[in-house]
């Protein structure tokens, strides 16, 4: 096989482990292409959902017997461990495969080995094949195993000089009902919704993922509250128990009835600059699996997000409206001059409705 043919197998790969984005947490997405000894197509997979058949076993499935002496092309090494499934490692040694093709190693200690363990079989093991293809559409879980924290993506809605709420404090509805309908989209996709009480006290949101294609969430995206003060109201909308709750409050706090007690909604954390801190807060996300978390309000928040460098995607909906005046989408930032700025890369524009959409990610450092 040439290189150009492995490109193309582990591209077809990537392009299935995408499939599963959105429903396999706290399990990475995965997808895998088996060919033949002719160097066909024989099977194909990919991991859906947490608990579910991993890529491997589905791709193994369709392709039977005419996976022996062929080659498996893996968007992820092949997990070596027993969990709610079995190790695909074994399932690959067993069906006969001559070759391996991996494009990122698996940076789980849990599960990692598959590829030594392929080896010792008699297996040819190549790695890092399109190894930025398969990162990037596995960068949420890949943030969570090699950060120990959620995978960060910010949310806001503004006009277009960048108001986020008029000068009386209105900000419903900004944005149009289409892009509105893709936020709850883009909710449901996440682990965890985070706000800070600010937007808690002033809109009473519920956080909640309200899709309209008739889809019932399996699991339903975690509601975090910043609220050192531990100010969140006991009627609060964020309390009513559509979704589990968590409210993060200062370890120095007096702590209310309601989000007290044992089973009550509120973690105690240190206090950071300006309030939780954040870090802290990442430490307990993650050890809740939490694999990702959209960040949408509000602006202070998001600026004490981005100058302790815990963005990891901006997904922006900008209206053709002007305010002149009002709440900026984001709030300091750590940033007093321009060097300093938070500089971004476009990777998506898109028209919602009349609004338009801008996914951005932190540019890469520029070397000195």
């Amino acid at each position: 096989m040439s290189p150009q043919d492995d490109i193309l197998h582990m591209r077809r790969a990537v392009g299935l482990a995408a499939r599963g984005q959105g429903g396999t947490s706290p399990n990475p997405v995965v997808g895998c292409v088996i060919l033949d000894t002719s160097g066909d197509i024989v099977g194909e997979g990919f991991h859906a959902y947490a608990g579910g058949p991993h890529a491997e076993v589905e791709a193994l499935r369709e392709a039977g017997e005419r996976a022996r002496g062929g080659t498996a092309y893996v968007t992820l090494e092949p997990c070596d461990h027993t969990g709610r499934t079995g190790p695909c490692s074994e399932a690959l040694i067993a069906a006969g495969v001559s070759r391996v093709v991996i494009a990122v190693t698996d940076p789980n200690p849990l599960a990692t080995g598959g590829a030594d363990r392929l080896r010792r079989s008699g297996i040819t093991v190549e790695t890092g094949v399109l190894a930025e293809e398969a990162e990037r559409v596995n960068e949420a879980w890949l943030t969570f195993m090699r950060g120990r924290r959620p995978y960060i993506v910010w949310k806001f809605a503004a006009t277009i000089d960048g108001r986020s709420a008029a000068r009386d404090g209105t900000s419903k509805w900004i944005t149009s009902p289409e892009a509105r309908a893709d936020v709850h989209r883009l909710r449901a996709g996440m682990d965890a919704v985070i706000a800070g009480i600010g937007t808690v006290l002033a809109d009473d949101p519920l956080l909640t993922a309200r899709v309209r294609d008739g889809r019932t969430l399996a699991r339903p995206p975690l509601r975090v509250v910043v609220d050192s003060a531990a100010r969140t109201p006991e009627h609060a909308r964020v309390l009513d128990g559509a979704a589990p709750t968590l409210v993060a409050v200062a370890d120095d706090a007096a702590l209310p009835e309601h989000l007290g007690g044992h089973h009550g909604p509120a973690v105690r954390l240190p206090r950071g600059p300006g309030g939780i801190d954040l870090h802290a807060l990442m430490a307990e996300l993650h050890r809740r699996q939490i694999v990702s978390a959209l960040l949408e309000g509000g602006p202070t928040l998001a600026g004490s997000f981005l100058a302790e460098g815990l963005v990891d995607r901006v997904v922006g909906y900008v209206a053709p409206a002007l305010l002149g005046a009002g709440v900026g989408a984001l709030g300091p930032a750590g940033v007093t001059t321009i060097a300093e700025a938070h500089r971004l890369e476009f990777e998506e524009v898109t028209r919602i409705g009349p609004d338009l959409k801008v996914v951005l990610r932190p540019a890469p450092p520029k070397e000195s």
